[in-house]
């Protein structure tokens, strides 16, 4: 006996209707009025359904055609609604990792929370230009310039401290003094005439002193002069045009940017100092270190067969440091040239030899790793062979 399929998209409007409200009277109850209104569809496919059909199956074929036309509206719900509830999850899950990671930050290195504490310790004391009155009166609102070196070079090393404090302050104090002259300059020209005038020794020094940062040398060690030096210049020549009080403002900002450096190089020299020139040190012995192990542990490892194989390899990967070592030794001996004398190291160490050992380390290690990949392949070789070899 032949039964019409009910998912058949060929109903009419009327009967959607119909067939809608009698599947939500039949969610409510399950009476037999309620199986009574389906039959009041004209429709003879749906009276033969009817007869045929158990009213379980007509009910589970109806509310699969009402699943199937309301499925696209309820996702959109459902998966706010699963994404509410699993929030508090991963949030929490958020917070245990983060607190993790923090925790695994500051016992890798101590001294990173030492410095977070020096910061918070310098911008405290450079506040209290602010704070104290009599201060407030000498600096006036100058004093946030304090405030900003304090920010700007406070550094982890006490050497790039020192180099940009030295370079904020030297910038600083060129910059001033050239803008003073660029002013007094333009003002002979006239009133119609300074805009130009100014305008002219800003894009020529501008020019100049970007284009000196191209130099090696001075990149490596000037390189933030230089900018302090084009900023500077810029805002006491154009500033100028409009301050009358130049002088006194440009003597304020020199001096308060004097005391924020100076609170700078004594918090970071006289409370658990960082020195560049040891962590170098310390860099260039470990290097040696990480290839004496492999070169140690090369030849047990290579020999032997493979049943007895160690389990700890870790030592043959120690070398892979020593190939990325180039930027940060060249930033720590930069740095180490700022320091004065300290612990061991003279205040004129040799700190380019250093340079030099990296160097030759880094050559030691693209050899090892040729080496490495003796280990790592796949073929095997006789025991035999390789003590021939």
């Amino acid at each position: 006996m032949h039964q019409y399929n009910i998912l058949e998209p060929t109903l009419s409007s009327y009967e959607h209707r119909l067939l809608i409200d009698a599947l939500r009277s039949i969610l409510l109850s399950t009476s037999e009025g309620s199986l009574r209104s389906l039959s009041s569809l004209g429709n003879k496919r749906f009276s033969r359904v009817h007869t045929l059909a158990t009213p379980s199956k007509y009910i589970f074929k109806s509310w699969r055609l009402i699943n199937h036309q309301f499925k696209g509206k309820a996702r959109p719900l459902s998966r706010a609604r699963s994404l509410l509830e699993a929030l508090p999850g991963k949030a929490k899950a958020e917070v245990i990792d983060f607190a993790k990671s923090v925790r695994k930050l500051g016992q890798d290195d101590p001294r990173r929370i030492i410095h977070s504490l020096k910061v918070g310790l310098a911008l405290t004391v450079v506040s209290l230009i602010y704070y104290l009155r009599p201060l407030y009166k000498s600096f006036g609102e100058a004093g946030i310039w304090a405030v900003l070196t304090v920010v700007v070079i406070f550094e982890f090393t006490v050497g790039g401290t020192l180099s940009k404090s030295f370079n904020r302050g030297l910038a600083t104090l060129l910059a001033g003094a050239l803008g003073l002259g660029a002013q007094y300059l333009a003002s002979l020209s006239g009133e119609k005439g300074q805009p130009f005038v100014l305008g002219m020794f800003v894009f020529l020094l501008a020019a100049a002193s970007t284009f000196t940062r191209f130099f090696p040398r001075i990149k490596a060690r000037y390189d933030y002069g230089v900018l302090i030096f084009i900023l500077t210049f810029s805002l006491v020549s154009v500033s100028g045009y409009r301050v009358e009080e130049l002088v006194v403002l440009a003597s304020q900002r020199l001096s308060t940017i004097l005391v924020g450096a100076a609170i700078c190089i004594v918090v970071s020299i006289c409370i658990c100092p960082v020195w560049a020139g040891e962590n170098l040190h310390n860099s260039a012995a470990s290097n040696m270190e990480n290839l004496a192990s492999y070169l140690e542990g090369f030849g047990g490892e290579y020999f032997q067969s493979g049943e007895g194989s160690s389990s700890d390899r870790s030592f043959l990967e120690g070398y892979k440091k020593v190939l990325n070592s180039k930027p940060t030794e060249d930033t720590m001996a930069n740095l180490a040239r700022w320091e004065p004398g300290h612990g061991r190291f003279g205040f004129r160490h040799p700190w380019k030899q250093y340079l030099k050992i990296g160097a030759l380390s880094r050559q030691c290690a693209y050899q090892i790793e040729i080496l490495n990949g003796y280990i790592n392949s796949d073929s095997q070789v006789i025991i035999y062979h390789k003590i021939r070899l």
